[in-house]
């Protein structure tokens, strides 16, 4: 049995009487507001000054939290000027000393405008990517404070991917942080290894529905079922346990390349993808709570006996 202090509440991994999980207190509201002060930064283009405040945000929290947060930088070429960018991935490392980890991770830059808008007048407008983008990273951020207060079987890294979408035409590659990451860890081994992450993207959707994606249940099918295992125990009802989109994001990289089997969580049915009213008044506080109890439950069970 895990038993996790948090505060002067408490929940654990073992069944209750009605043999389901003790939803963690995952705070939906907090994390809300972590979403609205990343949006509140504006656009969060790779390379812009904007991406660098939501890096100084993310950086100051988390630290103020204990955890050990590193970046892992590279250039990328703009796709208009060609002029390099520097990326930057963040690590955000929980029980560095763990040699087996796992990691979740989100992707935190914004398109750079919101192409998916019927008018072409209003393709060149603002996109400020409250789901697309910054769901991901107010979910981590909530979930930083109860981190420390588990005991998980793994360490566990919150990776955040930079460049995941620096695209202006259909052809630009996706995937520049991810595959950065990817190629890097299986290139330069590092002393620790993955044994298996989590991806969410676009989580905060007011009409949540999350279904198994195709990738997943090819590349992971294990750590999927897992997952929505988890969410069926908690009650969780937005996490439908049956296929429908099958997605190409940052998990493909780390599977592919890195062979360290990701599932993603993504509701992929959001009416505001790529769309200027992708803001915060589209999202839900509900939504990142059920979330994260999900992802929480998984980091701090992941690997122990049921």
């Amino acid at each position: 049995m895990l038993t996790t202090a948090l505060g002067m509440s408490s929940w654990n991994s073992a069944t209750d009487a009605a043999d389901r999980l003790v939803m963690p207190p995952v705070d939906g509201r907090r994390a809300f507001q972590y979403l609205e002060s990343i949006c509140a930064i504006g656009p969060r283009i790779s390379g812009t000054q904007g991406m660098q405040s939501q890096q100084e945000l993310i950086e100051k929290h988390f630290t103020a939290l204990g955890a050990k947060v590193q970046y892992q930088e590279f250039d990328a070429a703009h796709p208009k000027s060609g002029e390099p960018v520097r990326m930057k991935n963040m690590i955000i490392s929980w029980h560095p000393e763990s040699q087996e980890r796992v990691l979740l991770a989100c992707h935190y830059d914004t398109r750079p405008f919101p192409d998916r808008e019927l008018l072409p007048i209003n393709r060149t407008k603002p996109f400020l990517g409250a789901n697309d983008g910054g769901s991901g990273v107010a979910l981590m951020m909530e979930l930083g404070h109860h981190i420390p207060s588990i005991r998980p079987k793994f360490g566990i890294d919150f990776v955040i991917f930079d460049g995941e979408e620096l695209v202006f035409d259909r052809d630009d590659p996706y995937f520049l942080g991810s595959e950065h990451f990817a190629r890097t860890y299986r290139d330069n081994p590092p002393t620790h290894r993955y044994v298996g992450g989590v991806l969410v993207d676009m989580i905060a959707d007011r009409d949540l529905n999350i279904f198994y994606e195709r990738n997943s249940l090819k590349f992971a099918p294990e750590i999927t079922r897992e997952v929505w295992d988890i969410a069926k125990q908690l009650g969780i009802r937005e996490f439908v346990p049956r296929r429908k989109h099958e997605v190409r994001d940052d998990h493909l990289p780390l599977n592919e390349i890195a062979g360290i089997p990701t599932c993603d969580i993504i509701d992929f049915d959001y009416p505001y993808w790529h769309k200027r009213n992708d803001l915060p008044a589209a999202c839900s506080a509900d939504s990142l709570r059920k979330t994260g109890a999900v992802v929480l439950v998984w980091l701090a069970t992941h690997g122990q006996p049921s």
